[in-house]
């Protein structure tokens, strides 16, 4: 029998935001093979729910994309979590879920007619890209050193390496034109998973714009990258954008492709160090 896929938009900001995404809930039995052709099917990141099989975590989670199997997806865990505890199967406020990148806490939040889910991630490892590398990666945005604003370009990894692409405006952002036919070969030479370019959008809102061109997802633009995100707020912390503590932090992504989305990430403190974060957003039962 086919298994049952149900389709949510996690981290919308509006009407046609957010990114779609198949979620199995129950995917026990099933080939990678048959995960790989299900995402394939909707050309999207497909998340399949298991039992944890170390009995470590409440749930395990795979992720798959067109092209290969991912270590983690932020935004396809909170669709997850959500949809679980929509129909009932997550009673309590906080879940484990086991994936190829490590465990993930999850907290559930339920108001009288909804529910909220965040997920938590490492503190980032930040490496700082040498002059050839960002000479390379211009070359493949085709830009210049001219639209860089003044911070180093980093990989950044809480879960999954992401490039972080500092540049001077909005409007920059949303002009770029990448080579997308050259994305994956240089993602590969960096040893990164997907460039991020990203913007100030208001400092004293912390609200920040950005994009991403995937390595190899088998689509050229993400509209919502929660883990890219997360990793993002690491290198503002470091560059003094925002502040160290747990007032929120807003990334808007998606806007530049048709689908805007909206990711909020608090840092998470313990005795005065952040040591980590939580990473959130709107989720619904998509009408794609």
């Amino acid at each position: 029998m086919s298994p049952e896929v149900v389709i949510v938009t996690v981290f919308a900001d509006g009407d046609g935001g957010g990114n779609v995404t198949p979620i199995v809930p129950d995917a026990t039995g099933m080939t990678d093979q048959e995960m790989q052709d299900l995402a394939r099917h909707h050309s999207r990141e497909s998340a399949f729910v298991t039992p944890s099989p170390s009995g470590d975590a409440d749930y395990e989670l795979r992720f798959w994309v067109p092209g290969h199997e991912m270590e983690m997806c932020g935004h396809a865990t909170v669709g997850a979590v959500w949809l679980l505890a929509q129909r009932g199967e997550v009673t309590g406020d906080s879940v484990t879920v086991g994936t190829r990148s490590g465990q993930v806490q999850a907290q559930v939040s339920r108001g009288d007619s909804s529910i909220s889910v965040r997920i938590s991630q490492p503190a980032a490892r930040l490496t700082e890209l040498d002059g050839s590398a960002v000479d390379d990666l211009l070359d493949v945005l085709g830009v210049d050193r001219s639209v860089l604003a003044d911070r180093p370009v980093l990989n950044a990894v809480t879960s999954r390496v992401k490039t972080l692409v500092p540049v001077r405006s909005v409007e920059v952002l949303d002009a770029l034109a990448p080579d997308l036919s050259r994305v994956e070969e240089l993602c590969t030479r960096l040893d990164s998973t997907g460039l991020y370019p990203y913007a100030v959008g208001d400092l004293d809102d912390q609200t920040f714009d950005a994009r991403q061109f995937p390595r190899s997802s088998g689509y050229p633009e993400d509209p919502a990258t929660g883990i890219a995100a997360a990793a993002l707020s690491f290198a503002l912390l470091e560059q003094g954008l925002v502040e160290e503590s747990e007032r929120p932090i807003r990334v808007r992504q998606g806007r530049a492709m048709g689908r805007p989305s909206s990711i909020e990430v608090r840092l998470r403190t313990s005795d005065g160090d952040v040591v980590g974060c939580w990473l959130g957003g709107d989720v619904r039962l998509s009408s794609d």
